[in-house]
Order: C-alpha cells, then structure tokens, then sequence
C-alpha cells in the first residue's frame, strides 16, 4: 500500500455551517519525510479540515487529496491512512490487546500486529488490562497503537500529546520524528506550541478558517526579528536615549521591563551607559513559535478594541505578520459569534512564553498520565 508518495494536498477546501464558515478557501501541502504542525486557536477550523480530509464530511468546496486521491478511494485507506481523532473510541470492559485484535481483523493484518504496536507505544506491560481502566494518556497510546496497526504511509494525529505525562510528550516526539525520517508524512494538530517547535518541520498556521501562514518553521522565524528584553533602572531615561539613538521599535511589557527590537543586546548595553542608566537584566530573545503564532492568530476571540494594538511606546515597535500574509474579510454574519470570548476561555499575557524543560530523551517506557 506505499506507492512512494504520502503526499497530503489541500486545495481550495471550504466548509460552510449554514451562516457560518468553518473553512475557507484552505490550500496547503503535506510532503512525505516531514512533521507538519497544523496550528490554530479553538475554533479556527483544524478539525473540521482533519474531518474533511479524512472522508468524515463533505466539504463545500475543494478538496483534500492523499496520494492523489480522496480518502474514499484509496481502497484500503487502514494501510495508506492511520489517524487518531479522538482517544475515546474503546470499549470499556474491551482489553487493549483484544480492541487491536479486532481493528487489526477490520484492516487485514495478523493478531500478532497487536503486540508489536503495544511494543512500539509502551504499554507492552498494560496490554491485558481493561481500556476502561486506562488513564488519558494511555488512551492517548493506545489510539495511537491502533492508527499504527496498517504500518500506514501517513499519520494524521488530532492533539496526540493530550494527557501524556512529560516523559510521554518526550517520547511521543522522537517517535513522530523517527517516522517521519524513515520517509513517511506525519501531520499533527496541537496547542502545545512549545513542545511543536521542538518537533515539527514545518507549520500550517490556520485563523477563522483561512490559512495565516504555511511553510517551514525556519522561514517563518527568519521573517521575525528578535529583540533585547532589559530591565532598567530608568524606564524613561532608556527609552529617551535609545530614541536619540534612532531606535523605535521600543515595547513596554507588563512585568516592567522593556522590549527593544532591531538592535542587538551590545548596543542597548551601551546606549544604557551612554546615559547612566543602570541594568538589573539583559535578554536577547529570538522569535519564538509562540509570540509568531499569537502575531498570526490575534483577535479571533478578541472583543472589539481588544489587542487592537500591542502595550507600546510607539507602534512602528508593533512587529507586523510575515511578508506575503493576507487576511480575508470573514464572511456576513461570522464576526458577531465570536465578537466575546467563548466561556472559560483565557488569553495569554503579552509577553508569555512556555518553556519545555525537557531536552530529547529516548525510549518507550512510561505510561503516560500515570496508571
């Protein structure tokens, strides 16, 4: 069932929920030998395009083809496709060992597929226990032990690492990583962008439906411009003297430091000697997966006069979307569902950044969300 391709083409895909349009007018592609992270806020449309693409509604327009053709015809799509949307499709009295027995017979591979996909997830040693026992995140596993069943040539994953454990996030991505370097296509949807930067290739950033950006993750921050983050003991005085220096890409943030952009850390050091201003703390910071993403995808749940302009000195220190970007008008009609935040829903601070304090680490073991 590999035919050398694994290629995953988007073009034109549209779907329309009576007055509101989910997806509009997406095109992207997914090449074979890559991690792509499909990115976007809750509701921009991320799973209604993996849902399209995977033959689970009909898109109103467009299409999205795998290896050339829509999902419904790829004949066995269990051997070319495996795709975990959800981790909930277990039943609960239903060891994990006998649920891939039974997906295993649907797609026509041997029982023994069920213990080398057990194997390859880490729950070898779980594999006669009840799938209802099973915490989230060896659904999580197991989900994915059952897309690995056809050994398939692409791998669609809808937040995969929801409810692993750090030593889970860590293992799940040297496996995507692996898969993919052995010249098979991944495609994952995620919210946890630290951990994406550390996996992905290359992004399609998605907002209200319509693509932001799409392309690798190193073009993306080559567009961006990194910036010094200081702590003065003179907010004023600084901002003055780096202004006399022909510096205006000056941001204020709301722990009191300050972020300046187009210089490097040398000369604002320097330019704070210039005028007796002392520094308490000095960060060169470059442009991160997270601050791009919220450039991207700010304002889709703002309400009105919400982040309309970035805490700033001056706005030329507003840091615009890459070259190229273009954001259509949504359609009538869509803007008053989402003028106020959907319940519940918290947006990060200007200025947030989530660390991973993980460095790669290899190996299966781990349950994940504990046992």
């Amino acid at each position: 069932m590999h035919d050398g391709s694994g290629r995953i083409v988007v073009q034109n895909l549209t779907k329309q929920f009576g007055p509101v349009a989910a997806v509009q007018n997406l095109s992207f592609t997914v090449e074979p030998g890559s991690v792509t992270g499909f990115l976007g806020p809750n509701g921009a449309g991320k799973t209604t395009t993996l849902r399209m693409l995977l033959g689970l509604v009909t898109p109103t327009a467009g299409i999205g083809l795998i290896n050339g053709r829509p999902f419904g015809q790829l004949g066995n799509p269990g051997r070319v496709v495996g795709a975990v949307l959800e981790a909930q499709g277990f039943h609960p009295k239903r060891t994990a060992r006998d649920h891939l027995r039974v997906y295993a017979a649907a797609i026509g591979v041997p029982d023994s597929r069920a213990d080398q996909v057990l194997g390859l997830v880490g729950l070898a040693a779980a594999g006669d226990r009840k799938a209802g026992g099973y915490s989230l995140g060896m659904k999580q596993r197991l989900a994915l032990a059952t897309a690995l069943l056809g050994d398939p040539q692409i791998l669609v994953l809808d937040e995969p690492a929801n409810g692993l454990d750090p030593e889970g996030i860590a293992w799940l991505r040297t496996f995507l990583q692996s898969y993919a370097r052995s010249g098979r296509t991944v495609l994952i949807s995620s919210h946890l962008l630290a951990e994406v930067e550390q996996t992905v290739d290359q992004v399609v950033i998605i907002s209200r439906g319509q693509t932001m950006y799409y392309g690798p993750l190193d073009h993306l921050r080559s567009r961006q411009q990194g910036r010094v983050l200081v702590q003065p003991s003179d907010v004023g005085a600084l901002v003055g003297a780096l202004r006399e220096d022909g510096v205006t890409a000056i941001e204020q943030l709301p722990d009191g430091r300050i972020a300046v952009g187009g210089v490097d850390a040398k000369q604002v050091a320097d330019t704070a000697l210039k005028a007796g201003v002392s520094i308490y703390g000095l960060q060169e910071e470059k442009a991160d997966l997270e601050r791009l993403f919220f450039q991207l995808t700010n304002g889709q749940y703002a309400a009105p006069g919400q982040y309309a302009q970035p805490v700033a000195y001056q706005q030329p220190g507003y840091q615009a979307p890459p070259q190229g970007y273009q954001q259509q008008p949504p359609p009538p009609g869509y803007q008053q569902q989402y003028q106020q935040p959907p319940p519940g829903y918290q947006q990060p601070p200007p200025g947030y950044q989530q660390d991973n304090p993980y460095g790669p680490q290899h190996g299966q073991g781990g349950l994940g969300g504990g046992a």
